[in-house]
């Protein structure tokens, strides 16, 4: 996958409520067109005025199970990002609501890789979910024991399912 290749123009909305992330994010992402919020009504408005190739959403602070439920409306692939909600139930309603990928912020650092992993996904008409799985999966289960060394096997009827879910945006 060439990165810069899939980022190149896309047009991006990032949603933190705090300053210093946007900035990362937007140093990051900065060979895409990128529109900022801090806030959830700036974001909400955002989302209504003007269409994106790809939406990152905090959870905390700006609503944001709230703003993916407008993503999900406006057909707006979207990765949610988080640094409190990094559990297993956070992660699975994100799946249930529409997110196409769930990141810690402690991976802000390779953000540009997670953003082509959807936008690759979505124009190859593929479940990003797979790409997660192959990519992070293993970083919740090792560093994290995310839910216990059966996590995914809790779920597993969801997440078969939700792998083989194809996009529909």
């Amino acid at each position: 996958m060439e990165t810069k290749k899939l980022l190149q123009g896309k047009r991006v909305l990032i949603v933190d409520d705090e300053p210093d992330i946007l900035d990362i994010l937007t140093e990051h992402l900065s060979i895409c067109m990128i529109d900022r919020a801090l806030t959830f009504e700036e974001a909400r408005e955002l989302l209504e005025t003007c269409s994106y190739d790809l939406v990152v959403l905090d959870i905390m602070g700006v609503r944001g199970f709230e703003l993916l439920q407008i993503t999900k409306e406006k057909h707006f692939p979207t990765l949610m990002l988080t640094a409190h909600a990094l559990d297993e139930d956070t992660l699975k309603k994100s799946a249930e609501e529409g997110a196409s990928y769930f990141v810690p912020k402690d991976k802000i650092g390779n953000i540009e890789v997670f953003v082509a992993d959807v936008i690759e996904a979505i124009e190859k008409k593929r479940n990003p979910w797979v790409k997660w799985f192959e990519r992070l999966g293993p970083y919740f289960h090792e560093r994290m024991n995310f839910g216990g060394p059966n996590w995914r096997e809790d779920h597993k009827k969801f997440w078969d399912e939700k792998l083989k879910q194809l996009t529909s945006y």
